[in-house]
């Protein structure tokens, strides 16, 4: 449903449709966590040959005609903001050889390879991709990838809704490079109220902010096409002329200043990954209002991104990766 749609529609109807989608995606992710959760015997004895560099993920393959077990591998500091893991990092597998011991699988001995033969990946592998959801972010990853040198050097391309939580009534400032000693480029309203009346749709906080978010670098997202605050969900004939005018180009602000909600991005729900893949470690995690984590509300705070991924932390203390934000404030992007 776009936009202009969802304006038009009663408020009431609106939380109706939100409740109604959310709860849809709940009981996806909840068969995705179902499967997810079963994994093969050997992997357990797996995890003292891991590297003290790496995590595991999923133990997405077993070939017991080769007695080999396939285990995703992560680096150890992917949820640190500072050292972020990228999507577009070429992935890393533990090689396991396995023997028998009393009918059951065991690991016997490790190596860390390359994870480049497609019949060891995960995209054909893991039961997280039945409907071919993985494939297609794998083509818009490329995309992004693709237009990297379009972005300035070091950027880590993304693509991600956001909004400003800066209440300073100075504004948030934009800037042309990610340091607070950059050039201002411009500046981002706070929270705007409409001052005139029937302005039913603005929320009591007020409208934040809306721009994507493109890239990510030493702790500031790159943004561009901020638009103006509730324009979008308000009567057009009755939004002010005088209203706030964000800076509406491509800048920098800082990653502490940056909210958004989360949306559906087919991945399992209720928690958070290690990485930014969807065989990652997974850690439950739970909403600002109680309940595990899904598309009501967002994050208490963004940290970094890479693809569609964006690190986060949970309201309970979590930190991790979701992939999928949205900055729609009518109802979410699923």
């Amino acid at each position: 449903m776009d936009r202009e749609t969802q304006r038009l529609l009663p408020s009431s109807m609106r939380k109706t449709i939100a409740v109604t989608i959310a709860a849809l995606a709940s009981l996806a992710g909840a068969a995705i966590a179902q499967t997810a959760a079963s994994e093969p015997a050997w992997r357990k004895s797996a995890l003292a040959l891991l590297p003290p560099t790496h995590v595991a993920g999923e133990a997405y393959r077993t070939d017991e005609a080769a007695m080999t077990g396939y285990l995703a591998l992560y680096p150890a500091n992917a949820t640190d903001p500072k050292s972020p893991a990228s999507v577009f990092a070429p992935p890393q597998v533990l090689v396991v050889k396995l023997t028998r011991e009393d009918g059951a699988l065991r690991a016997a001995s490790a190596e860390l390879q390359p994870r480049t033969d497609p019949t060891r990946g995960n995209r054909d592998t893991t039961m997280t991709d039945p409907d071919g959801e993985e494939r297609e972010y794998d083509r818009l990853d490329a995309e992004l990838a693709a237009g990297r040198a379009n972005l300035p050097a070091g950027t880590e391309p993304c693509s991600l809704g956001g909004w400003s939580e800066d209440r300073d009534p100075k504004s948030l400032n934009v800037r042309a490079e990610p340091s607070t000693k950059a050039r201002v480029l411009g500046t981002l309203p706070p929270p705007y109220r409409l001052k005139m009346g029937g302005a039913e749709n603005t929320p009591e906080g007020g409208w934040l902010t809306e721009f994507r978010i493109i890239g990510f670098k030493d702790g500031w997202f790159l943004i561009e096409g901020a638009k103006p605050p509730g324009k979008e969900y308000e009567d057009e004939n009755r939004y002010p002329r005088n209203a706030p005018k964000p800076y509406p180009g491509r800048g920098w602000v800082a990653a502490n200043k940056v909210g958004a909600s989360y949306a559906n991005g087919g991945t399992r729900m209720g928690g958070l990954f290690q990485a930014p893949f969807v065989d990652a470690q997974w850690t439950p995690a739970g909403r600002k209002l109680g309940g595990t984590l899904d598309t009501d509300g967002g994050p208490k705070r963004i940290l970094a991104c890479s693809g569609h991924w964006g690190l986060v932390e949970s309201h309970d203390g979590v930190r991790g990766w979701w992939r999928a934000l949205c900055n729609n404030q009518v109802t979410n992007c699923s």
